[in-house]
């Protein structure tokens, strides 16, 4: 058998198969492993360890892990040799870990739980994992390791696959497991226009990539450059370009950070569609907050839908339990905290509250704006929908007064980070955070219609929880305020528009709601990855796949009737076969991680360590299925 992409999610297979055989014993069929991937097995490609520590996770030490532990490992076979990040990271500190270098004993040693680590050293975790648990494979199993990229897979006539190398060799397998993780794709008609315009005249076009994979020293100093999207790209691309290129943090007035220039930085002109990064992360010692409960998206309710045989839509039936979560956390921890008199006693309010969000039916809504209507200041209330455009409807005179405002935005942002659980936005923020591991369970094999999955949960709930809880750690806040201040950052603004001046012979960027306000620049990047889709995809593995019809995308019914492509491909319920063009399942070809996007929300967030299996550490049910299956058809039970 074979495991096409020895990243994370081909880790978890190999581990979930070596620790499945080991539970078998003596009867375990004989495995010759074959794992297919270019870059070191373990990292893969985006966790690979020769990248700049200045990237950072944007999760603290306290949540990944690649195998099973803790409670949530109960249910299955125990891993052989492996642990938890933050286990591995203890373990290097008590000097347990041998190997390593300087720099990453360094980084272990001034890590706590709650920090962020780079993702360097998470990819030497990886690495670890992947060494340790073949060292500890039985003798019946044989992993052999590839270096090389699948350039295409063919089923033969005997069932078995054959799998071309990039260097001309082949590899044979009984079975195939796709963990392919991010794929350079296509561009957009825009970003193609945009290109185009580049190497016709002269300028620069960086287009969606990994941010280890950008030579960022081409950036010129003291050039303004363009940068598309505000997200977590966008950070790796600020810090490397300050920081990285000898600028220096340090603590001001106020809790505030000053920066000093270097002299070689560029000028940044950043922009995004909501004109503000995304919010990071809160200072905690645990990853959801440990005063967060829900008391409405539970398990038990969520999960009913599906136990009834009703499939739910997302706006009807899911958000409004979320929804009540959400403001019963923002408000009990606002009565908890705040220092502004409110019209009515904190606890009658609470009462009051949670008496409406106890409504049945759509009523409850109502009763609770009334609720607090009646007892919280206007400038207090919290609108959770509108989180997403925080400057939605605002007009700006010029660049200084929107500068002005991202800026009162990324220092308020800070603060509620510092404050942690007494911060009643990051606590709403945790109260999101922690549904949207409920929601992805009741999502997940067709949980919702396909019109609410596009048009609700990927249409807006998708970019509200994305900028509000998958942020970056809390000092690339305080960091890029600093840089504003410094005048190193400057925005564009909201909804702003990218495109050729031809008068100038530069790129311009201009928001409709900055009057006189617009950038012009020779070099203008991308700040994001490229697009998972795997029909946009420029793999010339996946490409030949579809080419050949061994596997197809998943097609979606639009609201309007219309069917709609979806970003990942057609499979079976888990342990997730491929289906071909005919429609047929491919007893043979398994598939995990991020192509999984047409029947799982959240592909890309890593497991959580000591999450169920079921919840937070999906990714290892998925795992543990496609391996029990393997096991299975190794053994003969085909």
């Amino acid at each position: 058998m074979a495991v096409i992409g020895g990243g994370p999610r081909g880790t978890s297979v190999v581990e979930r198969l070596i620790a499945g055989h080991r539970a078998l014993g003596a009867g375990a069929p004989a495995l010759a492993l074959h794992v297919i991937e270019p870059y070191e097995a373990g990292p893969g490609h985006v966790w690979r360890t020769d990248q700049s520590r200045l990237f950072l996770m944007n999760t603290p030490c306290l949540y990944p892990t690649v195998v099973p532990v803790g409670p949530a490992a109960a249910g299955v076979a125990s891993s052989p040799g492996g642990v938890s990040f933050d286990t591995w990271r203890a373990r290097v500190n008590d000097g347990l870990v041998p190997g390593l270098g300087d720099a990453d004993l360094a980084e272990c040693a001034r890590l706590a739980s709650r920090d962020f680590p780079s993702r360097a050293l998470y990819g030497r975790y990886l690495a670890w994992t992947f060494a340790e648990v073949v060292r500890q494979a039985p003798s019946g199993v044989a992993v052999v390791r590839h270096p090389q990229e699948a350039v295409r897979l063919r089923r033969l006539d005997a069932g078995r696959w054959r799998i071309l190398l990039d260097d001309g060799s082949r590899v044979h397998a009984d079975d195939v497991v796709l963990a392919l993780g991010h794929l350079a794709a296509t561009l957009t008609p825009e970003q193609g226009r945009l290109q185009d315009v580049a190497a016709r005249h002269g300028l620069q076009y960086w287009p969606p990539a990994v941010p280890a994979d950008v030579t960022w020293d081409r950036l010129p100093a003291r050039k303004t450059v363009l940068v598309r999207g505000l997200g977590l790209n966008f950070f790796d691309a600020m810090i490397q370009l300050t920081e990285g290129r000898g600028g220096r943090f340090a603590p001001a007035d106020g809790g505030r950070l000053e920066y000093t220039p270097s002299g070689r930085e560029p000028r940044l002109v950043a922009a995004s569609r909501r004109g503000v990064p995304y919010r990071a992360k809160a200072s905690l010692d645990s990853y959801i907050p440990r005063s967060i409960e829900l008391r409405f998206c539970t398990p038990a309710r969520v999960l009913a839908f599906r136990r009834s045989g009703v499939q739910p839509g997302f706006d009807h039936d899911l958000w409004p339990l979320l929804h009540r979560d959400v403001l019963r956390v923002y408000y009990t921890t606002l009565c908890r905290t705040t220092q502004r008199p409110l019209t009515a006693a904190p606890e009658a309010f609470l009462a009051e509250l949670d008496s409406a969000l106890g409504t049945e039916g759509p009523a409850w809504e109502a009763a609770a704006g009334e609720a607090v209507a009646r007892a919280i200041p206007v400038d207090l209330r919290l609108d959770v929908e509108a989180l997403a455009h925080p400057f939605a409807g605002r007009r700006f005179a010029d660049g200084e007064e929107l500068a002005a405002a991202v800026l009162a935005y990324l220092d308020a942002d800070a603060g509620g980070s510092a404050a942690g659980e007494d911060d009643p936005l990051k606590m709403a923020i945790g109260a999101l955070n922690a549904g949207r591991s409920v929601i992805k369970q009741a999502v997940a094999d067709g949980g919702i219609s396909d019109s609410s999955w596009n048009a609700e949960l990927r249409g807006w709930f998708e970019p509200l929880v994305e900028g509000l809880a998958s942020g970056p750690p809390p000092a690339r806040i305080a960091q890029l305020a600093a840089l504003v201040r410094a005048g190193i950052v400057r925005f564009v603004g909201p909804n702003p528009s990218f495109g050729f001046d031809q008068d100038e012979g530069l790129f311009r960027a201009t928001s409709p709601w900055v009057q006189g306000e617009s950038f012009t620049a020779r070099y203008l990047v991308e700040a994001m990855m490229p697009a998972n889709r795997v029909s946009t995809s420029l793999s010339p593995l996946m490409r030949t796949l579809l080419e050949d019809g061994s596997v197809r995308p998943r097609t979606r019914m639009g609201e309007d009737g219309v069917p709609v492509t979806s970003a990942g491909l057609d499979v079976t319920v888990p342990p997730y076969r491929a289906v071909d063009r005919t429609g047929k399942a491919q007893d043979s070809l398994f598939v995990i991680g991020l192509q999984l996007a047409s029947v799982q929300w959240g592909t890309a967030i890593a497991a959580e360590a000591g999450a169920p299996l079921e919840a937070g550490g999906r990714t290892l049910l998925d795992a543990d299925a496609i391996a029990a299956a393997l096991l299975e058809r190794a053994a003969g039970g085909l």
